[in-house]
């Protein structure tokens, strides 16, 4: 008869056993030493000692429930030991270490800071991280009554290796067997002995989709080659160099022929990033590259917080992309998504048969019409799970710049939710009062830890310092999207030329709010899909009038404050929406008429680089000046753009079809003025109605401006101008 209480082994035997590590191991009671081994398969084991004292055997008397067995020692204090062990069937003898025989490896430090919500590495305390002693295993499951490690060693069967319960709400386990590369699951019983098999919250590799197991990362160190990037990064101040950003779906930028269609992170590196360093961006941004189950989602539905998505191939992929980005001088930008996850079983809702991840009440918990929930951002737990994730991605792959979305979902307690289907805050107002508290806990902690990363709000409200300071009531952001120009301009480039007259205002309001925060002007993947059209598809007129109003809004976006961000295939006017699952049609980038497109946007985003009046300036007022915002007849407007110790760009733009010879203009100084730039210069596709020098005229002005120029305003384009 077993020494140990048959009813402990029965719930052993039956998954149900909360704590294993009462029962296995070693064990001391009143008559001795005990040794009790659960082992899947075993026919014979023997214990071996290993402190180099020269012991017998002791062999394990297998007991009546298959794969228990257990042992009495002699001697009074016993040892550490190897299980020898012979399986059902087998010939051959294999040395194992036993789980239950080592010890917790997390220290009590460590979970007393994710108990607090402080943890800045908690992706090295939790999740799978191999040693040399095995694998050791950890997860967050404060409401399960049994959590178990599944995997490839083990059959994927939860009766087999149990964890064992520390505070905080984490279970640990260390398995000799598991090595990198297997895959593994969480199996875990809640109240009322529900049984749910997730994948680890915190894995930081995952098997490629549709299936859902995460995978034991390989620990060995990448050789990175950027680390002049790196401390350089430190002291640049990009708030006042050149941003501009080649927004990117990795699945949909380039193919490879079915079945193996999707190019690895390597294969995509040796093309996108010489095209976008080619056309003179500084930044690439991906949407999101961490894993997710379903790619039509665009990434934006994320079960894995800390793992790249593995259909582009292992973490070292991505990280061989990120220093091949560096070393051509390009930042990496990723969409980061904090605000909401999708509701597959697999994954983190009601990850422990309670709402362990998200808010209980419904009202709170969900994102009906985007059929995800909402993180619990009043919970320590929660939130150092998703601060630690940003942290991760700058720490294991070195990223320049969070984007971070959906940023208003987060801001507003009746975001998207009907009256009476929403939870007021503490004081009955709207706002997600510990969402804020997140976010600028967020920004202040990663500006700290990585000074020089770009923290970046898509946020399309009127909602107050979303780029101020922490310190002053902000929610401490370098950035915020600029969704009310993107609309306006991309609405007002949509009415026919005759009717823009009538709605000059909205080409110039974003001067009114320009420098209320910090912008990047979006021309995103949101505005090329779900029946808007592509970019060139949106305007007016036949194909030589789209091209040229294509090239128009490109160079005006380069001309205006702001940060630059395009999406892919708006650089050679695509002719078709995005689509996640079809790739960028780059036959149409090598056609004439486009190339056109691409080879004008190459030339503005290079002047945009070397005049620093076009960017150094870009958050105070006294970087623009209008020069003509009045013509509204005409469609016309004229500014300067302007830096301390830099000469002054002026840009006329004319959004109508007609030429306008010997158009008037004021400028700041007398001189001659050199056209520097014109979207309608024949080796773009244009007419060639350019200026090339407009020389001044003293007093022209008549009202006290220092000199008066005359240009030619080409059709439907935009001339950049400099004193010579």
């Amino acid at each position: 008869m077993p020494q140990a209480h048959p009813d402990s082994v029965n719930a052993l035997a039956e998954a149900r056993l909360r704590d294993p590590s009462a029962l296995l191991g070693l064990h001391q009671d009143a008559d001795g030493w005990w040794l009790r081994v659960w082992r899947r398969d075993a026919a014979q084991i023997v214990a071996v000692a290993q402190d180099g004292v020269d012991r017998p055997e002791v062999e394990l008397v297998p007991g009546a429930t298959p794969g228990w067995f257990e042992a009495r020692l002699a001697g009074e204090q016993p040892c550490p030991y190897v299980l020898r062990v012979r399986n059902h069937g087998a010939q051959h003898w294999v040395d194992i270490h036993d789980p239950w025989q080592i010890p917790a490896q997390i220290s009590d430090f460590d979970l007393g800071l994710l108990r607090a919500g402080r943890h800045h590495h908690l992706g090295e305390v939790l999740g799978a991280h191999a040693l040399p002693i095995g694998t050791r295993f950890a997860v967050w499951a404060p409401e399960a009554e049994r959590v178990s490690v599944v995997g490839d060693w083990n059959g994927f069967d939860g009766r087999w290796h149990p964890m064992t319960p520390r505070q905080a709400g984490v279970w640990e386990l260390t398995i000799p067997e598991a090595v990198p590369g297997m895959r593994y699951k969480f199996e875990i019983r809640g109240a009322g002995g529900t049984i749910r098999v997730k994948s680890d919250p915190v894995a930081w590799q995952a098997e490629p989709a549709p299936a859902t197991a995460s995978v034991i990362a390989d620990p060995k160190p990448f050789p990175w080659t950027d680390a002049a990037w790196m401390v350089q990064r430190q002291t640049i101040d990009s708030l006042h160099r050149p941003l501009a950003i080649y927004e990117v779906h990795a699945g949909s930028w380039m193919r490879r022929p079915a079945p193996t269609q999707w190019p690895t992170w390597r294969e995509i590196a040796d093309r996108l990033i010489p095209y976008a360093a080619g056309l003179g961006f500084t930044h690439i941004e991906l949407l999101p590259p961490a894993q997710h189950p379903f790619e039509g989602s665009w990434g934006y539905q994320v079960t894995g917080q800390y793992a790249p998505n593995s259909l582009h191939g292992s973490p070292d992929d991505l990280r061989y992309f990120v220093d091949r980005c560096h070393a051509a001088g390009l930042g990496l930008i990723i969409d980061f998504v904090p605000g909401h996850f999708p509701k597959d079983d697999f994954s983190l809702r009601r990850f422990d048969g309670s709402a362990c991840y998200e808010y209980g009440d419904p009202r709170e918990g969900e994102h009906r019409t985007w059929g995800t929930c909402v993180f619990n951002f009043r919970r320590p737990e929660v939130r150092n799970f998703l601060l630690a994730a940003a942290l991760h991605w700058c720490r294991e792959f070195h990223i320049d710049g969070l984007r971070v979305d959906a940023v208003s979902s987060m801001l507003y307690r009746d975001y998207d939710r009907d009256d009476g289907a929403w939870v007021a805050n503490e004081h009955g107002g709207k706002a997600n009062l510990e969402a804020v508290n997140f976010l600028q806990e967020l920004t202040s902690t990663v500006r700290t830890a990585h000074r020089g990363v770009l923290l970046i709000a898509e946020e399309s409200t009127a909602w107050k310092g979303v780029t101020k300071s922490t310190t002053e009531g902000g929610l401490g952001f370098d950035l915020k999207w600029n969704m009310g120009w993107m609309h306006d301009t991309l609405s007002y480039l949509g009415l026919d030329p005759l009717l823009r007259a009538g709605s000059h205002d909205r080409m110039t309001f974003h001067q009114w709010y320009a420098y209320d925060d910090r912008w990047v002007l979006p021309l995103s993947h949101d505005e090329v899909v779900h029946g808007k059209r592509s970019l060139i598809d949106k305007l007016p007129g036949d194909w030589w009038q789209r091209r040229a109003q294509l090239r128009l809004l490109l160079g005006y976006q380069v001309a205006i404050p702001g940060r630059k961000l395009l999406f892919q295939g708006g650089e050679f006017g695509m002719g078709r929406e995005f689509a996640w699952d079809r790739c960028v049609p780059w036959a149409e980038a090598a056609e004439p008429d486009r190339a056109g497109i691409t080879a004008f946007l190459r030339e503005a985003l290079r002047l945009y680089r070397i005049e620093p009046a076009l960017y150094a300036n870009d958050d105070q007022r006294s970087g623009f000046v209008w020069v003509d915002c009045e013509n509204r007849k005409e469609s016309v407007a004229a500014f300067l753009r302007r830096a301390p110790g830099a000469r002054d760009i002026l840009v006329v733009l004319n959004f109508t079809p007609i030429v306008r010879p010997n158009y008037p203009l004021r400028v700041p100084a007398q001189g001659t003025w050199r056209e520097l730039l014109s979207s309608d210069e024949s080796r773009f596709g244009g007419s060639g109605a350019v200026t090339g020098r407009a020389f001044s005229i003293p007093d022209e002005g008549g009202d006290g401006s220092p000199a008066g120029i005359r240009v030619t305003l080409p059709p439907f384009g935009i001339a950049f101008f400099a004193l010579e």
